[in-house]
Parts: C-alpha cells; sequence; structure tokens
C-alpha cells in the first residue's frame, strides 16, 4: 500500500492545491479527468441538519419521516431508529446539553454548526490534519463585510456563546468563535439530497480550495452527509477544478450580486464576461418579466407555507397575464413554471403537471450546456408524471435521458440513479407486455 500523501505537498489523489491566478488557492486536475468521474469523497468535519427539518429528518442517516424518535433529553434531535440514535449519541451528547440549555430555543444552522466544529476542535485539535485546507486557513472576510453584517455576526456570536457556555480558549491559534463563526459562513456547503432538497450543512475544509465558476466543470451531489466531486465534462491536465457557488440558472447581475454579498469577490468568468446567456434567460418584453420578477418572493412564501391552492392560482394567473410576451425560457417564467409543478403535484393534479413540467423541461434544456443535477431531476419528475400518466414510452425515453445525466452527475451508485433504473425496468416490462 502506498504511503499516505503529505498534506504539505499539496497533492491529494486525482487533484493538487495551487496558485490560482487572480483568485489565491485553488484546486487543479492532476491528470485528465472523465465525465462523470469521481474526483474526491468525504464526510464532513461537522454537520448539522437545517432547522426547518430538525422535526422530519433523521440526524444520522438523513432519512426523512413525521414518525421519528425524538431525544428524550434535548427534545430537538430525531433518529429513525434506536440503532442510528446510539450511533448519534458519542457526538451528540455535548450538544445535547447545549440544546437542553437554551430550549424551547433552536439556534440558527450556522451557529450549531460552528459549536460542532469546536467540540471537534477541542476533542482532537488535528481532527482536520489530513486536509488540504486546515479551518484556520479559511477566508473570513472580516474585514470585507459591512456594518450590517458586522451587527449581525456580533448578534450569531453572542447566541453561541450563550449556547456553548463554556471556555473556548483551548481553540487553536488564530480561531476564536467570531472567527470561526466568520470562517464557517463563508465556507460551508449546503448538503442536499439527490432531488436537490437542502437537509444541512457541512464543512469539508479541502472543498473550501475549489474556486468558482458560472460554467463549472464540476458538481458536488451527496450520499447522506458524504460529500462527492464529479466532473461533468472532460478535464485536461492542470486545468482548475471550479463549482458554481451560486444558482447558474440565474442573469450575471444576479449571480454576481450574491457571489459580491456572501463571497467578496466580482465573478470574471467567461460567462460573466460574455452577456449572450442572458439573452435567452432574459428574453420577452422587459416590462412583462419584471412583473413576474417582482411576484417571485410572494411565490416562495406560499410554497413554503404549502398553500398549494393559492400559489396555483397565483401561477397561472402571471402565466396567463404574461405568455403572449414572455418566453418560458425566461429564467423568472420558469419558476413561475416550476412553482406550478410543485403545486399541481401537490393538489395532485398530475395531467395538469405533466403539462407544465414538459413546458419547463424544454427550457431547462436551453440553460445546461453541460450534464447537471436540476435538468436530471426534472427529467425524472416529468418521467414519473408520464408514468403514472399512462404514457409509458414517453416515460422510458425520460428515464433513460434521466440516467444518461445522473450517472455523470450523480453517479451510478446513487441511491437516486438506482430508482431511475427501478422505474426504468417497469416501463420497459410494462412496454413489453403491451405488444406481447
Amino acid at each position: 500500500m502506498a504511503a499516505p500523501v503529505s498534506v504539505r505537498s499539496g497533492v491529494w489523489g486525482k487533484m493538487e492545491r495551487f496558485l490560482s491566478p487572480g483568485k489565491g488557492n485553488g484546486l487543479r486536475a492532476r491528470d485528465e479527468i472523465q465525465a462523470g468521474e469521481m474526483i474526491y469523497s468525504s464526510n464532513p468535519i461537522a454537520f448539522c441538519v437545517a432547522q426547518k427539518f430538525l422535526k422530519s429528518t433523521c440526524q444520522t442517516c438523513l432519512c426523512r419521516s413525521e414518525c421519528l424518535l425524538r431525544c428524550s433529553q434535548c427534545k430537538s434531535s430525531r433518529y429513525c431508529s434506536v440503532q442510528c440514535q446510539k450511533e448519534a449519541w458519542p457526538e451528540h451528547k455535548r450538544e445535547c446539553k447545549c440544546l437542553q440549555r437554551v430550549y424551547p430555543r433552536v439556534p440558527t444552522d450556522s451557529v450549531r454548526l460552528t459549536a460542532k466544529i469546536i467540540f471537534t476542535l477541542l476533542n482532537d485539535p488535528e481532527a482536520y490534519s489530513q486536509e488540504l485546507y486546515s479551518i484556520s486557513q479559511h477566508q473570513s472576510h472580516l474585514e470585507e463585510m459591512s456594518e450590517e453584517k458586522r451587527e449581525g455576526l456580533v448578534q450569531l456570536c453572542s447566541m453561541l456563546k450563550l449556547y456553548l457556555n463554556s471556555d473556548v480558549s483551548q481553540l487553536p491559534s488564530g480561531l476564536d468563535p467570531t472567527s470561526l463563526l466568520a470562517r464557517v459562513m463563508c465556507n460551508c456547503f449546503s448538503v442536499s439530497d439527490g432531488e436537490l432538497q437542502d437537509v444541512g450543512l457541512g464543512l469539508y475544509p479541502s472543498m473550501s480550495l475549489l474556486n468558482h465558476d458560472c460554467r463549472p466543470n464540476c458538481v458536488m451531489m451527496f450520499i447522506r452527509k458524504k460529500l462527492e466531486l464529479r466532473a461533468v465534462r472532460r478535464i485536461q491536465p492542470h486545468e482548475e477544478l471550479c463549482i458554481s457557488y451560486t444558482d447558474v440558472l440565474a442573469p450575471r447581475v444576479e449571480r454576481r450580486t450574491q457571489l459580491q454579498d456572501q463571497y467578496h469577490f466580482l465573478c470574471q468568468c467567461q460567462r460573466c464576461s460574455d452577456d449572450k446567456s442572458d439573452c435567452i434567460m432574459l428574453g420577452g418584453e422587459e416590462s412583462s418579466w419584471m412583473v413576474i420578477k417582482d411576484a417571485l418572493p410572494h411565490l416562495g412564501t406560499l410554497q413554503k407555507e404549502e398553500k398549494w391552492a393559492e400559489l396555483q392560482q397565483a401561477c397561472q394567473a402571471l402565466i396567463g397575464e404574461n405568455c403572449a410576451l414572455v418566453p418560458d425560457s425566461n429564467v423568472y417564467m420558469l419558476r413561475v413554471l416550476d412553482s406550478l409543478l410543485d403545486a399541481c403535484i401537490s393538489l395532485s393534479q398530475y395531467e395538469i403537471a405533466l403539462q407544465y413540467g414538459t413546458r419547463a423541461l424544454n427550457a431547462y434544456l436551453l440553460h445546461y450546456p453541460d450534464p447537471h443535477p436540476s435538468y436530471a431531476v426534472e427529467l425524472l419528475r416529468v418521467a414519473k408524471l408520464q408514468h403514472y400518466s399512462g404514457e409509458v414510452e414517453e416515460a422510458e425515453r425520460s428515464f433513460t435521458q434521466a440516467y444518461e445525466v445522473m450517472k455523470v452527475t450523480h453517479g451510478r451508485d446513487h441511491p437516486l440513479v438506482a430508482e431511475v433504473c427501478r422505474k426504468l425496468s417497469e416501463c420497459q416490462a410494462e412496454r413489453r407486455s403491451l405488444y406481447s
């Protein structure tokens, strides 16, 4: 067996750390990497379930259920089985005392994640020694923060200290609670399931070396808490590995604004330097799509509150009033179509949902030149609706297309890919029986 690679060498498996011109630290490929190839995988240094999913998500395996076992002491953490609860206890016992202290309040996700990182560092200061990028090397961007953000950080730090109620002076040099909290907020990752529903936050230190590009050559997917970095197109030796920090399905101004606000840099990638993609994203009559854009926060509130009938009515009104002047490929119209699709599915109106899902899918195809998880998930949703509606041949084609994308973005071993394969087999069996 080969000796473990030294972190100081900056080399790890298929990638290596390097100084990216104009960006600082980065990661690049050591050799050629094929589309769909897994470049890196890791479990987090620390993880927490998002606050809104605490009651419905197992803290250990992240499975979803409305009937979970609740920790009898903190009354906040939930588990799908006694086994998962026992497995979590060595890590949960310190968090449990903190949660009891502030009950019934539950601190923000960033506070709970930072506390878990502190527990890890106090228990084992060398916990991240095998990482290419240690927590103390992460950028906090405190100097670039606005006064408003600094005040918010001070408040979060006060909550963190109240939550911990302990001396944290033993943290590694250069890490105080405020700077650590700032580092976490800038460097943690949203952990999502295969259908891209965010379920929590995790810190994967080496992955913070990945720089941003609005047309990335890599995507991050998760199997429970385990992160997998995959190439979505062929990557040449010494080519920089990049992910997207923001929603690629957004106009340039929105992407740049979010990146500047959250990560404190102005994106200069090729896509941001060339506004051709905005011609499609912002297609149609501006006065009409501005009406749609302004309505999106209200639609988001209805969706969050699960007011499906109201959401359906609002979306259909927007589409009916503006469809002649705004194409489905306009990103704001596309977001309305997606919201309407969710509403129709939640109201069990599957045939109507299929109509809007097909329209959205055609628009998605224009915006994703490379395999992308969002396009794969949209394909899967449409395929399920086609199958339910008895359109077996169409469903088979859509499941096949979803598989072709997901084997690149998710990997052949991902649980969602296994589900796609089962559905595809069902369609093939049904089609054979029809012609036998």
